[in-house]
């Protein structure tokens, strides 16, 4: 059995992923990124491979991606979010043409033909009032904890509107809502609202096609993908919440499968 690894050295989080040829994950691992991104990326793989009972020597190809890529210094290549993040969702749901990423400090709109190839994208990363980190930034304000999110939303009865297009003014208004007494709840679901708006018009600009697949740490909470399909009107693919932040770590698996192919058909084309 070949095995190949994938990391994802995001701005929040890294994430790996230990991939077998026939397409099972045999193991994965994450840990908050922090600052020493090289040790981070060494560390979390070690422990991926742990899990999975293996070691360096039995891994035949390591793709990188995401922002700290460049430091992960046991890679035999990288690529781009993008490219990673496309081949994941296509391995997942293979009618995927529309991808809506959003992480800790970027947002991303994706479109994909049926080889998960890019079409188009485009990016929000000017601003934390359109990523994950602007709603745990107002959970922790309001005194919750990341884990606490999603059974807070739940007990929305009326969301507020966080309108402020900075996450400097959108905090304004959230602590401008704290002191009129408005219930977390709903202050938590109004910046729900807030951050779907903004996707919708990021998916718009990307060109929409269907099937949309939504993925990246805040798709672990079930409301945010609710409230992106009502908005979209359409249904939505979401990888199940173990997986659905590993999904740019599983393309860089996949397409060290793709990589080792392609090298074996050109090394027996030269032998025959």
């Amino acid at each position: 059995m070949t095995v190949t690894a994938g990391i994802d050295v995001g701005s929040t989080y890294t994430k790996v992923v230990i991939q077998a040829s026939d397409g099972t994950t045999l193991a994965r691992a994450a840990a908050p990124t922090g600052f020493r991104l090289r040790e981070v990326a060494s560390d979390t793989y070690d422990r991926a491979l742990a899990e999975a009972g293996l070691t360096r020597s039995d891994i035949r190809y390591v793709i990188a991606t995401g922002i700290g890529r460049h430091q992960v210094d046991f890679k035999d290549t990288q690529v781009t979010d993008l490219t990673a993040s496309s081949r994941g969702a296509l391995h997942l749901f293979p009618r995927t043409r529309t991808i809506l990423d959003i992480g800790g400090q970027t947002m991303k709109a994706t479109r994909i033909n049926e080889l998960g190839q890019v079409v188009s994208f485009r990016l929000n990363d000017k601003c934390a009032a359109g990523t994950g980190a602007f709603l745990e930034k107002t959970a922790r304000y309001m005194g919750y904890a990341v884990a606490e999110i999603g059974p807070l939303m739940a007990t929305s009865k009326e969301p507020v509107p966080i309108s402020g297009v900075c996450a400097v003014f959108a905090e304004s208004e959230v602590i401008n809502h704290l002191s009129l007494g408005t219930p977390p709840a709903d202050i938590m679901q109004g910046a729900v609202e807030s951050l779907t708006s903004r996707s919708i018009q990021l998916i718009k600009r990307a060109g929409p096609e269907p099937e949309y697949t939504l993925i990246g740490g805040i798709m672990r909470f079930e409301t945010m993908a609710r409230s992106i399909a009502r908005s979209l009107k359409a249904d939505v693919n979401v990888p199940p919440p173990d997986v659905v932040q590993f999904v740019a770590a599983l393309g860089c698996g996949i397409l060290g499968h793709r990589r080792l192919a392609k090298t074996a058909a050109a090394a027996g084309a030269v032998l025959a």
